[in-house]
């Protein structure tokens, strides 16, 4: 392997970042679920569902964006390409997922579909999926119409449910996509009957455009008409110009328009007979009237008719390219090359990031993970002043409709989302996750997503960062600062150079979002906060987005601890921007006495201004404060108890060396305040004075406490992670009265059985990847303060001690477990399905769900919500070869360091 082949990719990226080589414009930016969503609800009553279902996609286009099976577009989607089947049985074309609304599904709305995202390079250079389609006829209203009819404390009724897999009768349908050149994109189907007799397949891959064209300001019509020379397409625009789409062998070549059919959905009649379900009509129904006999149109399809005999497989090749025929006189002819060494290309990238000792198990698992975090991009386009104009509101005047005060709002970018199918739109916590993991992937993409939300056109003229679609206005935890410090130092590290304007950047944004929160989300001006719902849905007694039942307001522990660590990363930001502009000095010193103040205010005692730490039970808990005055502690022991452990950063007393002024004005100001001189205290290690100091929310005793009850089997600590509610309460759940009315929390391992906030999502028990990444980067920083001097029972009660590293490193393992094969061969993750834990064609793919039962690690929620779930692949590659001193020694700081040497260390290799 020589060093031009191992550096393929790498180059590829400095090329995008550094020249402008536009490796990255084409990529898997089509959504997989388009309809149901808010871009395209249509109707008065905020049911995004009803207003534009799945048997409606079909036949109407769409107003944002577009959606398909291993689709790619270009970065503003205005050409798109997927794949649609017909296995001769079905009612429709096999050209989207299907999957249940949040009022069919029993735990809420879930795609029930099987594809997989198996391979990814950073620029999308090589990319491949796998899709499962049954022979038989796919059962829709089977799967509605069982799973309506169940309850919370059923089980989901899944696609290998029906039986629909019987006896193998499926094709596996697997899409390659390779890069030729920057605008060169090759791709193959390669389609295996897993079958035990002959069976027909119609495959269409599919070209069209987006409709941008009859909308209010729309551009040019585009079109797409068939060339003299057999099996190609050309495709002109007035943005992207001119494309020629080729079909090897001589595939039947059908042309409509992506117009919506207004017969069908509307009852009025069609300007053209060439709408948008045209070729499933043609396909399906025989309606050799619903084509452009005239070969043109704004949607296209290559009809491939195949019969596969039993285990047979047969490839399909395609070539979508700026290059005309005449200077592409042979399209497929270096296929078969530039596609082995797109695929070795991968390979190599992949081996020179990842430690010799990774075992081949976890290294698929990790491959999986990193393939779907880059499979999960899409292109976002939502102008909301427009949409609301839309729907019958003038903004900026006041309206009913969701998220009328975002009428600033006009976006079009591509971002991670959690997940293309049920989650095909940006939140703001779950962005700073995925650029974490992105960090190790694409820095350059990780920073692109973190600035993005802190543009003007997305952060609220106010400071508030936009939450989530169905809610802007709502309020997610604030990690961004996190993120963008860890950003920020994993770059650093990494390529040894500083992107000190995208800090600085940041920094400033983050200003104004740091300031919403002090003047929104503290009632009292206290310094203990509130935030409401910040995403952990169902988690607590009362619906904390909802005006409480009891009147009075919730001091939370979790929204004051998000705002600790805020500006713990705000002081970190500062005293770096200090060393080449003294303005940040000042900077740097509010973000220190905030902090201070917050832990000051937090751990206050008394009957009238109590803290959040209760001293009986060693926890923190949220603070029901009543409209008489009184303060009630709602003793529920879950994740907002433990989030305050985040809220710990470790600082080398060197970084401030510097900076003489800062050093005695933080001095002065401790000194000043009794207050907080005695939260300060602990500080600094008697036994090591001088070389650094740690800024947390709790004592070295407490702590303890805390480790105890978080290590504890019977409480949090399950085989497969940390709970997100100690398993305490299933044999004690915890219950308030108001009235007549109890308000209770219990233990549920598995899925929700409280439609709180939503049915589809649980905080009362399972194991969520977010917040036990936060945990162990919490005890990476706690053991660089305390070394090996402090040492803890783990599991509680056990007798073993270890040191926060070794415990870090031991959360780590188990959580990694969920994914990989265990001594009896089977995989938590899969929990008892049998195909997907024995089966040979099943065996080795991976989900990654968005959260896993908290006594047996199977996958919950979403199946695909790759995005926060995938900092697995972080957590598996940190701890490889890594020692406790090798972590400790030269004041490594965090996670971001020890990824970043072991990254720079294997592409030496």
């Amino acid at each position: 392997m020589t060093g031009d082949q191992r550096r393929a990719e790498r180059q590829r990226l400095e090329e995008a970042d550094a020249q402008d080589v536009p490796w990255r414009r084409w990529g898997p930016y089509l959504s997989e679920r388009q309809w149901g969503t808010v871009r395209e609800d249509y109707g008065s009553a905020g049911e995004a569902w009803s207003s534009f279902t799945h048997d409606q996609s079909r036949s109407r286009a769409y107003r944002w964006g577009e959606d398909g099976i291993a689709g790619v577009s270009d970065d503003r989607q205005r050409l798109c390409l997927a794949l649609a089947l017909w296995n001769g049985h079905d009612p429709i074309l096999k050209e989207r997922m299907f999957g249940l609304t949040n009022v069919e599904g029993n735990h809420g709305e879930d795609v029930k579909e099987y594809y997989f995202y198996l391979d990814s390079t950073p620029t999308h250079s090589y990319m491949k999926y796998l899709y499962k389609y049954p022979q038989a006829e796919f059962p829709y209203a089977d799967l509605v119409a069982t799973n309506r009819a169940r309850g919370y404390q059923d089980f989901e009724y899944e696609l290998l449910d029906t039986g629909v897999f019987g006896g193998d009768r499926y094709f596996d349908v697997v899409v390659e996509y390779a890069k030729a050149a920057p605008e060169d994109l090759l791709m193959v189907v390669t389609i295996h009957n897993r079958g035990p007799e002959r069976a027909p397949l119609w495959v269409l891959p599919t070209l069209w455009y987006r409709h941008t064209w009859s909308w209010a300001g729309g551009t040019l019509r585009p079109q797409l008409r068939a060339e003299a020379a057999p099996g190609v397409v050309a495709a002109s625009d007035d943005v992207l110009g001119r494309r020629w789409w080729y079909c090897d062998g001589t595939p039947e070549l059908l042309f409509t328009d992506n117009e919506t059919n207004d017969e069908r959905i509307f009852g009025s009649p069609n300007a053209s007979p060439y709408v948008k379900d045209g070729i499933d009509r043609y396909v399906v129904h025989g309606e050799a009237g619903a084509v452009n006999p005239a070969h043109q149109g704004t949607k296209a399809s290559a009809l491939y008719t195949l019969a596969l005999d039993p285990g047979q497989s047969t490839t399909l090749r395609l070539r979508l390219s700026d290059a005309a025929p005449p200077e592409l006189d042979a399209p497929f002819g270096t296929f078969p090359a530039v596609l082995d060494q797109r695929r070795r290309e991968a390979d190599e990238h992949y081996d020179a990031m990842l430690a010799d000792d990774v075992p081949a198990d976890e290294r698929s698992m990790m491959r999986q993970a990193v393939a779907g975090m880059l499979w999960t991009k899409q292109y976002y386009e939502l102008d909301v002043e427009r949409w609301l104009r839309e729907h019958g509101a003038h903004p900026p005047a006041r309206s009913a409709l969701r998220n009328s005060e975002w009428f600033h709002m006009s976006v079009a970018d591509v971002i991670s989302m959690p997940d293309k199918w049920e989650y095909p739109w940006f939140a703001a916590w779950d962005l700073a996750f995925h650029a974490v993991t992105f960090a190790g992937i694409d820095p350059t993409f990780a920073k692109s997503q973190l600035a993005l939300l802190l543009r003007r056109t997305y952060l609220h003229p106010n400071g508030q960062l936009p939450a989530y679609e169905w809610n802007f206005g709502d309020v997610n935890p604030p990690v961004h600062a996190w993120a963008t410090w860890f950003v920020y130092q994993l770059e650093q590290q990494t390529t040894g150079r500083t992107d000190r304007a995208f800090l600085e950047n940041s920094y400033l944004k983050l200003v104004e979002n740091f300031t919403w929160w002090l003047n929104r989300k503290d009632v009292d001006g206290r310094n203990v906060f509130q935030g409401g719902f910040l995403g952990l849905d169902n988690i607590g007694v009362f619906d904390r987005s909802a005006p409480l039942p009891t009147g009075g307001h919730l001091d939370q522990a979790d929204g004051t601890a998000w705002m600790a660590l805020y500006c713990q990363n705000m002081l970190q930001m500062a005293l770096e921007l200090a060393k080449d502009n003294p303005v940040y000095e000042e900077q740097a010193l509010a973000m220190l006495e905030h902090f201070a103040w917050i832990a000051a205010a937090m751990n206050q005692m008394g009957d009238t201004d109590r803290g959040l730490w209760d001293e009986e039970d060693g926890f923190f808990y949220d603070l029901l404060r009543l409209p008489d005055g009184s303060a009630v502690p709602l003793k529920v022991r879950s994740m907002v108890g433990l989030l305050p452990l985040a809220a710990s950063s470790v600082f080398e007393l060197t970084d401030i060396e510097h900076l003489p002024d800062f050093r005695a004005e933080a001095l002065g100001f401790a000194a000043r305040h009794e207050s907080i001189a005695a939260t300060l205290s602990d500080i600094q290690r008697p036994d090591r004075p001088g070389a650094r100091v740690q800024l947390s929310l709790f004592s070295e005793e407490r702590l303890r406490r805390i480790l105890a009850r978080m290590l504890d089997e019977a409480e949090f600590l399950g085989p497969h992670g940390l709970r997100a509610v100690s398993r305490y309460h299933a044999e004690h759940p915890y219950s308030f009265r108001v009235g007549d009315a109890e308000f209770a929390v219990a233990y549920r391992p598995a899925e929700s059985d409280s439609g709180m906030f939503g049915g589809n999502s649980n905080w009362r028990g399972p194991v969520w990847f977010p917040m036990n990444a936060l945990i162990i980067r919490a005890l990476l920083n706690l053991y660089l303060f305390y070394g090996d001097s402090f040492t803890v029972e783990c599991p509680t009660g056990s007798g073993r001690q270890m040191t926060l590293y070794q415990v870090a490193r031991h959360l780590t393992d188990r959580l990694t477990s969920i994914f990989l094969r265990g001594p009896d061969g089977t995989r938590p993750v899969h929990g008892g399905q049998a195909t997907f834990q024995h089966d040979p064609h099943w065996r080795d793919l991976i989900l990654f769900y968005e959260y896993f039962h908290g006594d047996n690690g199977a996958g919950l929620g979403a199946s695909h919500q790759t995005g926060w779930t995938g900092t697995v692949a972080l957590l598996s590659q940190l701890f490889h070869n890594v020692s406790a001193e090798a972590l400790f020694e030269g004041g490594r700081r965090a996670i971001g360091r020890r990824l970043a040497d072991q990254m720079a260390e294997a592409r030496q290799r």
